[in-house]
């Protein structure tokens, strides 16, 4: 699968548009044509075919325009990724009061950016190793980082925190969407995929030779009612990060 990255395209440009600095075509009218139609069809054609279908062309086809047209507005893909990232950027939740201390928000904010992923998947084929610094994107850095404000870390350990926790998230979230993807493709459920190779399986396995593989096997999908449960997976994995966090910000209190 192809890889994008943010921040590859003219980063003064990128700022200008991310902030609505200069919002007008850079040449001749183009009535009812704006950066942020623009960006609005840029994401709905990657939310329906994924990052792969993104081009300007295509995109000024779902907008029924030339693409020469998006050009007087976005000077390419590398810029209108960066409006994109940042836009959907803005669409999670950030309530005001989450009871519960550090733990429950950056909880919060784990699940809040599986469900972002969840509903753009395409983000998950794009990394932000340069982030558009949009107000999207700053704003949701801000508020996460909220999280953990107070509680006895170093700046540094603060950004450290929420990077180790969105990474956790993303990749939670690669692993659902690609099982869900699987479960559509492969038309088989998991009993029946069990049916299928447990004849083929019996003459190959030995449970003496492999036993500890055989007993957590066993009650692994005794306990799944399956081969892979995403959901038993992220909440497990979650509170494992949490737990690490949480060794790292009592290091200091008294005994």
């Amino acid at each position: 699968m192809p890889i994008e990255y943010s921040g590859g395209g003219d980063p003064a440009r990128s700022i200008e548009l991310l902030w609505g600095l200069r919002e007008r075509a850079t040449r001749g009218p183009k009535p009812g044509l704006t950066v942020d139609r623009i960006v609005t069809a840029a994401v709905g054609l990657a939310d329906a075919e994924g990052i792969t279908g993104l081009s300007m062309r295509r995109v000024a086809e779902r907008l029924g325009v030339g693409a020469m047209s998006l050009y007087r507005y976005v000077p390419g893909k590398a810029e209108l990724l960066d409006l994109m990232v940042d836009r959907v950027s803005g669409e999670t939740d950030r309530p005001s009061d989450v009871p519960g201390g550090w733990r429950a928000r950056l909880e919060q904010v784990a699940r809040e950016n599986r469900r972002l992923y969840e509903r753009h998947p395409w983000l998950l084929r794009v990394f932000s190793f340069r982030p558009p610094l949009g107000p999207g994107i700053v704003a949701k850095y801000d508020y996460e980082l909220r999280s953990v404000e107070g509680v006895g870390l170093t700046d540094v350990e603060m950004d450290q925190v929420l990077t180790l926790v969105l990474g956790y998230a993303r990749e939670a979230a690669a692993g659902l969407v690609e099982w869900r993807l699987f479960q559509e493709r492969s038309g088989q459920t998991d009993d029946e995929w069990w049916t299928a190779v447990a004849p083929s399986l019996e003459k190959v396995f030995d449970a003496e030779r492999y036993s500890v593989a055989a007993r957590v096997g066993a009650a692994s999908s005794e306990y799944y009612q399956g081969t892979y449960d995403p959901e038993q997976a992220f909440e497990f994995g979650l509170r494992r990060v949490l737990d690490g966090v949480a060794a790292l910000v009592e290091r200091d209190s008294p005994c």
